[in-house]
């Protein structure tokens, strides 16, 4: 079957405190995708997020977002008064504040966290189908908070601190249960409406997270994660994640990623797991590097981890991130793997035949006209060289330059692949306000938001219309 979806992260939703929440206008844009016939949304990372506050350097990757939690439920839920709220309400500028939200929403959240009881059944449940990676990750918080936020390798105290910190590590897990109970809400309502959830996997860890500080074994040492110089970065992307020690994994049967892809698979109907070439094989670079220019590919598990996944979770919807340069044999090991891969209109008109041209695509992929590390459709129009500009319009079939991103989204929605993704910004021709992150930069990204106001009924019918005309339809 043909179909479609919108890709728009949880915190760019609109609302009234400083980022988008799992509260009313989550289940809003719910009924705004049934609505326009969809039947996809995309989120990026449900993570916490840390310095840079990008969801792919997280503390936790089994953790969920505190800042999500919505704090009008948590007033339903008798954990909150409306006064307490007041503090947080902010007009919507269309960026989040994340300094501000750090200095005013955390304290709220263990306001409510310590309303709830310990002896909560609900509560006890979560803990202990969760106790794989919950208490790790109380413990690794309240240590970080006693440490002024540092990095775990600029503490001062030690492991056994966590039990003199008396309750910090269960306000943290209470956090925990109040995110995933929200959500969980959420897409059961989400699925009610025959909208499925695309969730997103960071391949790796970061190394200030509790994954690595309680699970040492499963890295290898002295080497961290890169990107090579691509078309985004020249000197390319220094990410700085540890690298798995993937011989170790095989030996164990990969049970760390078990654990991680289970819980995959009951908050998420489908699974984008990013970076997915480094299963195969990963670009690393010295530790201590100041960029990714010199670094080496070394080979991952391959095929061994896709057979675990096919053998372990033969249900599980996954799509392999694989773009950017790729050789002959991460082709091959990518045809192998039989996932689908994404196909994203923006690469496509720099080249003679380019594999991203609609023409080339496959039924299996996925087509996009961007992603989050790309400009917005009509950022591309403004900035692309005159050549693909001039590509773009003749390929699509453009009279003028202002009706190109409309033509982009016509583009993918008209292709061959049975699954095709639209980022919101392109549907509401953005500009670079729209642009939710630039690879290799910091500062100024995952900051989008939305305004109520622009989720017309308008907007709707045109989503639906086109829908409906390169039947992607639900019914």
């Amino acid at each position: 079957m043909r179909r479609s979806g919108i890709l728009l992260p949880i915190f760019s939703l609109h609302g009234s405190y400083g980022i988008g929440t799992l509260g009313s206008a989550a289940y809003e844009f719910t009924d705004f995708l049934s609505r326009s016939g969809q039947y996809y949304w995309q989120i990026l990372p449900l993570n916490p997020t840390s310095y840079g506050n990008s969801p792919y350097q997280s503390p936790s990757v089994f953790a969920g977002n505190p800042y999500f939690i919505d704090p009008d439920f948590l007033v339903r839920d008798g954990l909150l008064t409306q006064k307490d709220t007041e503090v947080l309400k902010s007009e919507n500028t269309g960026k989040i504040d994340y300094g501000e939200l750090y200095s005013l929403r955390l304290p709220l959240l263990k306001k409510a966290a310590e309303n709830l009881s310990d002896k909560d059944t609900a509560f006890l449940d979560f803990t202990k189908e969760n106790s794989f990676w919950l208490g790790d990750y109380g413990a690794f918080m309240a240590l970080k908070e006693a440490n002024n936020m540092l990095p775990h390798g600029k503490w001062a105290q030690k492991v056994t601190d966590i039990a003199e910190a008396g309750n910090a590590g269960i306000i943290h897990c209470k956090i925990q249960f109040l995110f995933f109970r929200q959500w969980l809400a959420l897409k059961k309502y989400a699925n009610d409406k025959g909208i499925h959830i695309i969730g997103d996997l960071p391949v790796y860890p970061s190394e200030d997270s509790s994954d690595y500080y309680f699970g040492k074994e499963n890295f290898l040492t002295g080497q961290v994660a890169a990107c090579p110089p691509d078309s985004f970065s020249p000197n390319g992307q220094l990410w700085g994640n540890p690298i798995y020690d993937w011989s170790k994994m095989e030996r164990d049967g990969f049970v760390w990623w078990q654990q991680r892809l289970r819980q995959a698979a009951k908050i998420f109907d489908c699974v984008r797991i990013d970076h997915f070439r480094g299963i195969y094989e990963y670009y690393s670079v010295k530790e201590g590097s100041s960029t990714a220019i010199d670094g080496k590919w070394q080979k991952g598990a391959g095929m061994s981890f896709v057979r675990m996944i096919r053998e372990c979770f033969p249900h599980l919807e996954i799509i392999a991130e694989d773009l950017g340069f790729l050789t002959e044999d991460a082709r091959a090991f990518f045809k192998e793997s039989g996932f689908p891969g994404m196909k994203v209109l923006q690469f496509a008109f720099s080249g003679d035949d380019s594999e991203y041209l609609p023409h080339n695509y496959t039924p299996e992929s996925i087509a996009y006209t961007g992603t989050h590390d790309n400009p917005t459709t009509v950022q591309w129009i403004c900035s692309t060289p005159k050549k693909e500009l001039i590509n773009a319009m003749d390929y699509l079939g453009a009279p003028s330059v202002t009706c190109l991103c409309d033509r982009f989204i016509r583009g993918v929605l008209s292709s061959v692949s049975k699954r095709a993704i639209i980022p919101l910004q392109d549907w509401l021709s953005l500009g670079c306000s729209g642009r939710i992150n630039t690879p290799g930069t910091t500062g100024n990204n995952w900051q989008y938001r939305i305004k109520g106001t622009e989720l017309t009924n308008n907007l709707s019918e045109k989503i639906l219309y086109y829908t409906k005309l390169y039947k992607r339809t639900k019914e």
